[in-house]
């Protein structure tokens, strides 16, 4: 099995093909690191850290961190230009939570990120217990001028999992949230994170979580390989011989697992992660090599016969086609 060829020829619907469908050429993501806390380093509920992250908040860009947000989306527009040739982006507030702080504030970013003729949407990285009604009223208003995609850090559906990472969050919130932002955006490009490699993982818990997020109204997932960063509270258990990360064969079986029964039609926007600095990474080494790990990926697709979707039994409902008419409608709509 060498993949479908409505895949490019590879076992899973990745998100550049999904991009490629809504705006009809290739289109990259610029990630830029505006928000600068969130609610668990802020301590407002008492929470600490996530047990994961490191002092960036997940930023992919670090180094241009503090640069103003124009001077970041020029900076990492020029590198995906001259590294892959590219010319229509998205631009992705990815670091630490983009809805704790003012709404005001969020959206005066946005319009900074929209002036760029090249920018064809925006994409938000949030939390599930970060969403408001004024969140809502302005990603509405964003999406009567262009494409808007959230990212909601779910990371996983077991309770225990998530108190062990000290998330302040539980799955029955992070479900009722996606159906929250589902009813009142109806036409927003709706994302969750999803991490493997946690404690406790199994299988078969891994073959429930794909269950479930078929029945979320969601177009696309992510997938996160849990590494270990320095200056992370994961560092000291690793250090202390509490914690393991899963070995990369270990890893790839996880990923299979869970794409198999997933949706064909819920698109993918990774299956490997890797540290934002390279010099942060503790374990495991095999997280230090993004294209070597997800290479072993897609070979161990080919090992099984495996597919995205292979033990689907659901029913196809099209998000793909029916957020490229969300779009088309905007589109048109604007031309007006």
């Amino acid at each position: 099995m060498s993949g479908f060829p409505q895949w490019q020829g590879l076992p899973y619907f990745p998100i550049s093909l999904y991009y490629h469908y809504l705006f009809g050429e290739k289109v990259w993501k610029v990630p830029v690191s505006t928000a600068t806390t969130c609610p668990n380093r802020d301590g407002i509920r008492g929470m600490t850290v996530c047990n994961f992250c490191d002092e960036w908040g997940s930023a992919a860009y670090p180094q241009h961190r503090e640069e103003h947000l124009s001077s970041q989306i020029a900076l990492n527009k020029e590198h995906l230009r001259k590294r892959y040739n590219a010319h229509k982006f998205l631009v992705y507030f990815q670091a630490y939570t983009n809805t704790f702080s003012k709404t005001q504030t969020l959206e005066k970013q946005i319009d900074i990120a929209l002036k760029n003729k090249d920018v064809v949407g925006v994409v938000i990285g949030t939390r599930p217990d970060c969403i408001s009604d004024a969140v809502f009223e302005l990603w509405n208003r964003t999406l009567k001028k262009t494409f808007v995609s959230v990212e909601l850090g779910v990371q996983s559906f077991d309770e225990d999992q998530l108190i062990w990472m000290h998330r302040g969050h539980t799955a029955k919130l992070a479900i009722k949230s996606i159906y929250r932002i589902r009813e009142a955006c109806p036409d927003l490009d709706l994302g969750i994170h999803l991490m493997f490699g946690l404690p406790g993982e199994t299988r078969e818990q891994i073959k429930n979580f794909s269950l479930l997020t078929n029945q979320l109204p969601i177009n696309n997932v992510k997938l996160h390989n849990l590494h270990v960063l320095k200056n992370t509270p994961l560092e000291l258990e690793y250090n202390a011989g509490l914690f393991r990360p899963i070995s990369k064969e270990e890893y790839a079986d996880r990923v299979i697992d869970f794409l198999v029964y997933l949706n064909p039609e819920i698109s993918v926007h990774r299956l490997t992660a890797v540290a934002s600095r390279h010099d942060e990474l503790v374990a495991p080494a095999w997280a230090g090599n993004k294209m070597a790990s997800y290479q072993y990926v897609l070979d161990r697709f080919k090992e099984r016969m495996a597919y995205q979707g292979q033990e689907f039994q659901g029913h196809l409902v099209s998000d793909v086609a029916r957020s490229l008419s969300s779009l088309q409608n905007l589109n048109t709509a604007n031309a007006l």
